[in-house]
Protein backbone atom coordinates (compact mmCIF):
# COMPACT_ATOMS: atom_id res chain seq x y z
CA UNK A 1 0.00 0.00 0.00
CA UNK A 2 1.30 3.50 -0.50
CA UNK A 3 1.27 5.94 2.18
CA UNK A 4 0.81 9.36 1.82
CA UNK A 5 3.54 10.71 4.50
CA UNK A 6 3.90 14.66 5.53
CA UNK A 7 6.89 15.53 7.28
CA UNK A 8 7.51 17.55 10.00
CA UNK A 9 10.72 18.66 10.15
CA UNK A 10 12.95 21.76 10.33
CA UNK A 11 14.17 23.70 7.19
CA UNK A 12 14.78 21.43 3.96
CA UNK A 13 17.80 23.42 2.68
CA UNK A 14 19.61 23.54 6.36
CA UNK A 15 19.90 19.74 6.39
CA UNK A 16 23.30 18.08 6.17
CA UNK A 17 21.95 15.28 3.48
CA UNK A 18 25.65 13.29 4.28
CA UNK A 19 24.44 12.06 7.92
CA UNK A 20 20.76 13.45 8.49
CA UNK A 21 18.22 10.74 9.96
CA UNK A 22 15.24 12.20 8.82
CA UNK A 23 16.32 12.98 5.03
CA UNK A 24 17.44 9.20 4.94
CA UNK A 25 14.04 8.18 5.76
CA UNK A 26 12.53 10.65 3.20
CA UNK A 27 14.46 8.51 0.37
CA UNK A 28 13.44 5.20 1.78
CA UNK A 29 9.45 6.04 2.03
CA UNK A 30 10.12 7.82 -1.31
CA UNK A 31 11.78 4.43 -2.90
CA UNK A 32 8.66 2.46 -1.90
CA UNK A 33 6.63 4.76 -3.84
CA UNK A 34 5.15 6.85 -0.74
CA UNK A 35 4.42 10.58 -1.42
CA UNK A 36 6.05 12.88 0.69
CA UNK A 37 4.45 16.59 1.94
CA UNK A 38 7.37 18.63 4.00
CA UNK A 39 6.02 21.56 6.51
CA UNK A 40 7.56 23.63 9.25
CA UNK A 41 5.53 23.10 12.75
CA UNK A 42 4.60 26.41 13.11
CA UNK A 43 2.11 26.50 10.14
CA UNK A 44 -0.04 23.94 12.19
CA UNK A 45 -3.45 24.79 12.58
CA UNK A 46 -6.51 23.82 14.40
CA UNK A 47 -10.03 24.60 13.58
CA UNK A 48 -13.24 23.74 14.97
CA UNK A 49 -16.88 24.71 13.88
CA UNK A 50 -18.24 23.40 17.17
CA UNK A 51 -19.29 19.57 15.10
CA UNK A 52 -16.91 16.87 15.01
CA UNK A 53 -13.58 16.36 16.07
CA UNK A 54 -11.71 19.93 14.82
CA UNK A 55 -9.54 19.97 11.67
CA UNK A 56 -5.68 20.10 11.63
CA UNK A 57 -3.98 21.51 8.94
CA UNK A 58 -0.74 22.42 7.97
CA UNK A 59 0.62 24.72 5.06
CA UNK A 60 2.75 21.98 3.17
CA UNK A 61 4.37 21.04 -0.42
CA UNK A 62 4.92 18.03 -1.88
CA UNK A 63 8.71 17.21 -2.32
CA UNK A 64 10.98 15.18 -3.94
CA UNK A 65 14.31 14.21 -2.30
CA UNK A 66 17.16 13.09 -3.63
CA UNK A 67 21.54 12.67 -3.41
CA UNK A 68 22.86 15.26 -5.47
CA UNK A 69 25.24 13.98 -8.18
CA UNK A 70 27.45 16.98 -8.16
CA UNK A 71 28.23 20.17 -5.99
CA UNK A 72 26.03 22.83 -6.39
CA UNK A 73 22.91 20.52 -7.51
CA UNK A 74 20.35 20.66 -4.56
CA UNK A 75 19.09 17.54 -2.74
CA UNK A 76 15.26 18.44 -2.91
CA UNK A 77 12.36 19.90 -5.63
CA UNK A 78 9.65 21.10 -3.45
CA UNK A 79 6.05 21.84 -5.22
CA UNK A 80 3.54 24.63 -4.66
CA UNK A 81 2.97 25.54 -0.72
CA UNK A 82 -0.92 24.69 0.27
CA UNK A 83 -3.09 23.78 2.97
CA UNK A 84 -3.76 20.09 3.33
CA UNK A 85 -5.96 18.84 5.99
CA UNK A 86 -3.64 16.13 8.00
CA UNK A 87 -6.90 13.59 7.91
CA UNK A 88 -8.02 13.86 4.49
CA UNK A 89 -5.18 14.34 2.76
CA UNK A 90 -2.48 12.19 4.54
CA UNK A 91 -1.94 8.83 6.09
CA UNK A 92 1.26 9.19 7.95
CA UNK A 93 3.03 12.53 9.85
CA UNK A 94 6.62 11.73 10.64
CA UNK A 95 6.89 14.65 13.40
CA UNK A 96 11.15 14.98 12.86
CA UNK A 97 11.80 18.72 13.85
CA UNK A 98 14.75 18.90 16.09
CA UNK A 99 14.42 20.21 19.62
CA UNK A 100 14.46 22.93 21.93
CA UNK A 101 11.83 21.05 23.57
CA UNK A 102 10.37 24.36 24.84
CA UNK A 103 6.71 25.15 24.86
CA UNK A 104 6.68 25.51 20.83
CA UNK A 105 7.33 21.81 20.28
CA UNK A 106 4.98 20.98 23.45
CA UNK A 107 2.11 22.42 21.73
CA UNK A 108 2.88 21.05 18.37
CA UNK A 109 2.40 17.78 19.81
CA UNK A 110 -0.45 18.53 21.87
CA UNK A 111 -2.26 19.52 18.13
CA UNK A 112 -0.44 16.52 16.43
CA UNK A 113 -2.80 14.20 19.33
CA UNK A 114 -5.74 15.31 17.79
CA UNK A 115 -5.10 13.71 15.10
CA UNK A 116 -5.37 9.97 17.69
CA UNK A 117 -7.27 7.38 15.61
CA UNK A 118 -7.15 9.07 12.10
CA UNK A 119 -3.51 9.89 11.16
CA UNK A 120 -0.46 7.92 12.10
CA UNK A 121 1.90 9.84 14.29
CA UNK A 122 5.33 9.04 14.33
CA UNK A 123 6.60 8.75 17.00
CA UNK A 124 3.32 9.24 19.33
CA UNK A 125 3.28 13.11 19.88
CA UNK A 126 1.70 11.82 23.75
CA UNK A 127 4.66 9.70 24.51
CA UNK A 128 7.44 12.28 23.52
CA UNK A 129 5.84 14.98 24.88
CA UNK A 130 5.69 12.99 28.53
CA UNK A 131 9.09 11.09 27.64
CA UNK A 132 12.08 14.04 27.18
CA UNK A 133 15.45 12.68 26.60
CA UNK A 134 16.70 13.52 29.72
CA UNK A 135 13.46 12.55 31.84
CA UNK A 136 12.31 9.76 30.42
CA UNK A 137 15.50 8.14 31.33
CA UNK A 138 15.02 8.57 35.38
CA UNK A 139 12.24 5.81 34.75
CA UNK A 140 15.05 3.43 34.69
CA UNK A 141 17.86 4.59 37.18
CA UNK A 142 19.24 0.68 38.16
CA UNK A 143 21.23 1.56 34.50
CA UNK A 144 21.98 5.40 35.34
CA UNK A 145 24.92 6.35 36.72
CA UNK A 146 24.64 8.55 39.44
CA UNK A 147 21.88 11.60 38.83
CA UNK A 148 20.78 15.08 40.37
CA UNK A 149 18.04 16.83 38.97
CA UNK A 150 18.42 20.11 40.64
CA UNK A 151 18.47 23.61 40.55
CA UNK A 152 20.07 24.71 44.09
CA UNK A 153 23.86 24.97 44.08
CA UNK A 154 23.75 23.22 47.69
CA UNK A 155 22.29 20.62 45.68
CA UNK A 156 25.05 20.11 43.54
CA UNK A 157 27.68 20.30 45.94
CA UNK A 158 26.25 18.13 47.89
CA UNK A 159 26.11 15.92 45.15
CA UNK A 160 29.69 16.22 44.50
CA UNK A 161 30.87 15.68 47.61
CA UNK A 162 28.72 12.50 48.24
CA UNK A 163 30.35 11.31 44.54
CA UNK A 164 33.83 11.92 46.20
CA UNK A 165 33.05 9.97 49.00
CA UNK A 166 32.53 6.91 47.01
CA UNK A 167 35.65 6.81 45.50
CA UNK A 168 34.93 8.91 42.56
CA UNK A 169 37.32 12.00 41.09
CA UNK A 170 34.58 14.44 42.09
CA UNK A 171 34.54 15.80 38.68
CA UNK A 172 31.00 16.52 37.38
CA UNK A 173 29.13 17.08 33.99
CA UNK A 174 26.48 19.77 33.71
CA UNK A 175 23.70 20.18 31.39
CA UNK A 176 20.30 21.47 30.44
CA UNK A 177 17.34 19.16 31.23
CA UNK A 178 15.84 19.63 27.40
CA UNK A 179 19.28 20.42 25.49
CA UNK A 180 19.98 18.19 22.40
CA UNK A 181 23.52 17.33 20.40
CA UNK A 182 25.50 17.81 23.11
CA UNK A 183 24.94 21.61 23.65
CA UNK A 184 25.80 23.40 26.74
CA UNK A 185 27.26 20.53 28.03
CA UNK A 186 30.03 21.65 31.25
CA UNK A 187 32.63 19.68 32.74
CA UNK A 188 32.85 20.55 36.29
CA UNK A 189 36.46 19.88 38.12
CA UNK A 190 36.54 18.22 41.32
CA UNK A 191 37.45 22.04 43.31
CA UNK A 192 34.10 23.36 41.55
CA UNK A 193 35.96 26.40 40.67
CA UNK A 194 33.70 27.25 38.02
CA UNK A 195 30.65 26.00 39.45
CA UNK A 196 28.91 28.89 41.11
CA UNK A 197 29.66 30.64 37.15
CA UNK A 198 27.71 27.97 35.49
CA UNK A 199 25.03 27.50 38.14
CA UNK A 200 24.14 31.71 37.14
CA UNK A 201 24.59 31.34 33.50
CA UNK A 202 22.17 28.20 33.39
CA UNK A 203 19.66 29.85 36.02
CA UNK A 204 19.18 32.40 33.46
CA UNK A 205 19.04 30.72 30.36
CA UNK A 206 16.57 27.84 31.54
CA UNK A 207 13.57 27.85 33.88
CA UNK A 208 13.79 24.04 34.10
CA UNK A 209 16.49 21.72 36.57
CA UNK A 210 19.15 20.61 35.07
CA UNK A 211 20.99 17.32 35.42
CA UNK A 212 23.97 16.49 37.06
CA UNK A 213 26.32 13.06 36.59
CA UNK A 214 29.93 12.48 37.66
CA UNK A 215 32.41 12.82 34.90
CA UNK A 216 32.77 9.22 33.21
CA UNK A 217 36.06 8.69 32.01
CA UNK A 218 34.98 5.75 29.87
CA UNK A 219 33.55 8.73 27.95
CA UNK A 220 37.28 8.56 26.10
CA UNK A 221 36.37 5.02 24.79
CA UNK A 222 33.20 6.25 22.94
CA UNK A 223 29.28 6.82 23.85
CA UNK A 224 27.30 4.21 21.94
CA UNK A 225 23.96 5.38 20.28
CA UNK A 226 21.76 2.17 19.58
CA UNK A 227 18.21 2.30 17.75
CA UNK A 228 15.23 0.30 18.55
CA UNK A 229 12.66 0.16 16.21
CA UNK A 230 9.60 -0.66 17.38
CA UNK A 231 11.73 -2.03 20.36
CA UNK A 232 13.90 -3.93 18.55
CA UNK A 233 17.70 -3.50 18.45
CA UNK A 234 18.60 -2.30 14.50
CA UNK A 235 22.20 -1.80 15.09
CA UNK A 236 24.51 0.42 17.09
CA UNK A 237 27.56 2.86 16.83
CA UNK A 238 30.20 3.95 19.04
CA UNK A 239 30.69 7.75 18.85
CA UNK A 240 34.08 8.96 20.02
CA UNK A 241 35.21 12.50 21.15
CA UNK A 242 37.11 14.70 19.16
CA UNK A 243 40.27 16.23 19.88
CA UNK A 244 40.64 18.16 22.73
CA UNK A 245 36.67 17.41 23.55
CA UNK A 246 34.92 15.22 25.83
CA UNK A 247 31.42 15.14 23.79
CA UNK A 248 30.74 12.37 21.58
CA UNK A 249 28.05 13.65 19.97
CA UNK A 250 28.64 13.73 16.28
CA UNK A 251 27.05 17.44 16.05
CA UNK A 252 30.07 18.72 17.93
CA UNK A 253 32.68 16.41 16.33
CA UNK A 254 32.64 13.09 17.03
CA UNK A 255 33.26 10.18 15.41
CA UNK A 256 31.39 7.27 14.34
CA UNK A 257 32.79 3.59 14.80
CA UNK A 258 31.25 0.20 14.59
CA UNK A 259 30.42 -1.21 17.29
CA UNK A 260 28.71 -4.49 19.05
CA UNK A 261 26.18 -4.90 21.97
CA UNK A 262 27.66 -5.68 25.53
CA UNK A 263 25.87 -8.14 27.27
CA UNK A 264 24.50 -4.98 29.73
CA UNK A 265 23.48 -3.29 26.88
CA UNK A 266 21.77 -6.11 25.46
CA UNK A 267 19.70 -6.44 28.97
CA UNK A 268 19.10 -2.52 29.08
CA UNK A 269 17.30 -2.93 25.68
CA UNK A 270 15.37 -5.68 26.53
CA UNK A 271 13.53 -3.91 29.60
CA UNK A 272 13.21 -1.19 27.24
CA UNK A 273 11.45 -2.77 24.52
CA UNK A 274 7.95 -3.46 26.00
CA UNK A 275 7.97 -0.15 26.94
CA UNK A 276 8.71 1.61 24.30
CA UNK A 277 6.39 -0.56 22.30
CA UNK A 278 3.54 0.19 24.48
CA UNK A 279 4.10 4.06 24.27
CA UNK A 280 4.45 4.16 20.23
CA UNK A 281 8.06 5.37 20.19
CA UNK A 282 8.79 3.36 16.98
CA UNK A 283 12.05 5.18 16.21
CA UNK A 284 14.05 5.84 19.14
CA UNK A 285 17.84 6.04 20.49
CA UNK A 286 19.38 5.35 23.29
CA UNK A 287 22.97 6.29 24.67
CA UNK A 288 24.93 4.01 26.62
CA UNK A 289 28.98 5.28 28.20
CA UNK A 290 31.49 2.42 28.64
CA UNK A 291 28.93 -0.19 27.69
CA UNK A 292 27.62 0.31 30.87
CA UNK A 293 26.03 3.62 32.12
CA UNK A 294 22.52 4.27 30.30
CA UNK A 295 22.83 8.36 29.91
CA UNK A 296 19.54 9.10 27.69
CA UNK A 297 16.31 7.84 25.69
CA UNK A 298 15.91 9.92 22.82
CA UNK A 299 12.59 9.93 21.51
CA UNK A 300 12.22 13.48 19.56
CA UNK A 301 14.07 13.52 16.43
CA UNK A 302 16.67 10.50 16.89
CA UNK A 303 19.98 10.40 14.37
CA UNK A 304 22.59 7.65 13.68
CA UNK A 305 20.49 5.16 11.14
CA UNK A 306 22.67 6.55 8.33
CA UNK A 307 26.21 5.39 10.07
CA UNK A 308 24.25 2.14 11.53
CA UNK A 309 23.33 1.35 7.59
CA UNK A 310 26.98 1.85 6.33
CA UNK A 311 28.62 0.02 9.56
CA UNK A 312 26.44 -2.79 10.11
CA UNK A 313 24.72 -2.91 5.98
CA UNK A 314 21.34 -3.13 7.72
CA UNK A 315 18.71 -0.83 5.96
CA UNK A 316 17.10 0.93 9.40
CA UNK A 317 14.86 3.53 6.97
CA UNK A 318 13.51 0.16 5.38
CA UNK A 319 12.66 -1.45 9.11
CA UNK A 320 11.71 1.73 10.64
CA UNK A 321 8.90 1.95 7.23
CA UNK A 322 7.94 -1.52 7.65
CA UNK A 323 7.14 -0.92 11.40
CA UNK A 324 5.30 2.33 10.39
CA UNK A 325 3.09 0.48 7.88
CA UNK A 326 2.09 -2.48 10.03
CA UNK A 327 1.13 0.02 12.73
CA UNK A 328 -0.87 1.79 10.39
CA UNK A 329 -2.76 -1.21 9.01
CA UNK A 330 -3.30 -2.11 12.81
CA UNK A 331 -5.01 1.83 13.38
CA UNK A 332 -7.01 1.38 9.88
CA UNK A 333 -8.45 -1.78 10.93
CA UNK A 334 -9.80 -0.59 14.33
Amino acid sequence: MSLRVAVQMDPLHSINVAGDSTFHLMLSAQARGYSLWYYDVGSLAWTSTGEGPGTLTAWAAPVTVRRPASAGESHYTLGEFATIDLVDDIDVVLMRQDPPFDLGYITGAHLLEKLKGRTLVINDPEQVRNCPEKVFVLDFPQFMPPTLVARRIEDVRDFQAKMVAQGLPGDLVMKPLHGNGGKAVFRITADGANLGALVEVFGQMWKEPYMVQPFLPDVAKGDKRIVLIDGEVAGAINRRPGAGEFRSNLAVGGSAEKTELTPREAEICAVLAPELRKRGLVFVGIDVIGGHWLTEINVTSPTGIVAIDRFDGVDCGGLIWDAIARRHTAMVAG
